[in-house]
């Protein structure tokens, strides 16, 4: 049986956000897109076949204006898991727990996740990461204090750290 899926855009002041969800919770986020459509697009294929529905996204929504301005909030909303591996479960779960303004490196987070020599593997599934900020792998940093990579690219990681306040990484 095919599941429902449902989405909404809305800017920002990072630009634009796209969510596609399921019955089980958040499929995908994108941000700091240049436009709705953009945003529509950044969340792929599932997408095309899925229901225009900003009402069902309202909490979140007005949840990410706030984070967007630099206000901290909390998004403890239903994430669904059902495209990723366990490993990645685990690092993604992982990330979520580490708190707004704080870092933690990928060392940190492998060994958290019950596999503490797989730092190199944290990275590649916080580059496959589809919840941006629910799952916030930007807040993973290199164990040397560098800033490591990011799917959204390493000015948005800055953008993200330095709204939450982050100033302690090379």
């Amino acid at each position: 049986m095919k599941m429902a899926l449902t989405y909404t855009t809305f800017e920002t002041a990072m630009g634009w956000v796209g969510i596609l969800g399921s019955q089980k919770g958040i499929v995908r986020i994108t941000t700091g897109n240049a436009s709705s459509q953009d945003a529509f697009n950044a969340l792929g294929t599932k997408a095309t076949s899925a229901t225009h529905s900003p009402d069902e996204f309202q909490s979140i929504t007005e949840r990410f204006q706030k984070y967007f301005r630099g206000e901290p909030v909390a998004f403890p909303d239903e994430i669904d898991l059902s495209d990723a591996t366990p490993f990645q479960r685990r690092i993604w779960q992982t990330a979520r727990t580490i708190p707004y303004g704080e870092t933690r490196s990928y060392g940190w987070v492998a060994s958290q996740a019950g596999n503490p020599k797989a730092a190199r593997a944290v990275g590649q599934a916080m580059n496959r990461n589809p919840f941006s900020i629910l799952m916030p792998c930007h807040r993973v940093i290199a164990s040397d204090g560098g800033i490591g990579g990011f799917g959204g690219g390493i000015e948005m990681k800055l953008k993200l750290l330095r709204m939450e306040g982050v100033t302690r990484y090379t």
